[in-house]
């Protein structure tokens, strides 16, 4: 019986031990977030063009896009595995640190103004500041155009065009309606704001 007693009490003893140090072993949100800079960026900037940027993005915007890789509603082989294991407030709070983060400026240079007119033509028909304000600085859970990439933008127009990226079938409806020499004039003007 005192036998039993003793592994009783090394158990509750180690059990107590192990409750108490778990915390230690819960990432903070800075060190969940450290494996997105592989592609996204350290200072901001994607490694890659065809990457958003996701430094200083609308927090809404942020958690929407993660939530939509877990589910599996919007695919990239990727992200999906990244994403798996977190949870609502896990995403929450990665949304939140990214868009306190100051935009980076990648140093594109304006559109031509015969691209910007025609850009602008074509924002007035497609409607795109109905969602995306005035600047395409977005809100909420729109995101912000203004400054991302060209190529990023061009390639998210090609998924949704294409129905690669379905998580948004407005926008799909959308990118289909405009012609596409409107869209790659949209395109580098948003990049070059």
């Amino acid at each position: 019986m005192v036998g039993n007693l003793s592994w009783v009490i090394s158990g509750g003893m180690i059990l107590g031990a192990l409750l108490m140090a778990a915390p230690t072993f819960a990432q903070s949100i800075a060190e969940k977030v450290e494996v997105c800079a592989g592609c996204h960026g350290q200072d901001g900037k994607p490694s890659d063009k065809s990457i958003p940027i996701i430094w200083g993005q609308q927090a809404g915007y942020i958690y929407i896009q993660l939530r939509d890789f877990k589910r599996g509603d919007r695919k990239s082989e990727i992200k999906q595995p990244i994403v798996s294991s977190l949870d609502k407030q896990d995403m929450l709070a990665i949304a939140q640190y990214f868009a306190q983060k100051p935009w980076p400026d990648l140093g594109q240079p304006r559109a031509p103004k015969q691209v910007a007119q025609q850009a602008l033509s074509a924002e007035h028909s497609v409607g795109c500041t109905g969602c995306h304000l005035d600047r395409f600085q977005g809100s909420g859970t729109t995101p912000r155009l203004a400054g991302q990439s060209r190529e990023y933008l061009a390639k998210t127009i090609a998924d949704f065009r294409t129905r690669a990226r379905g998580n948004n079938p407005g926008m799909t409806d959308l990118m289909l309606a405009t012609p596409v020499d409107d869209l790659t004039a949209l395109a580098q003007y948003l990049a070059g704001l």
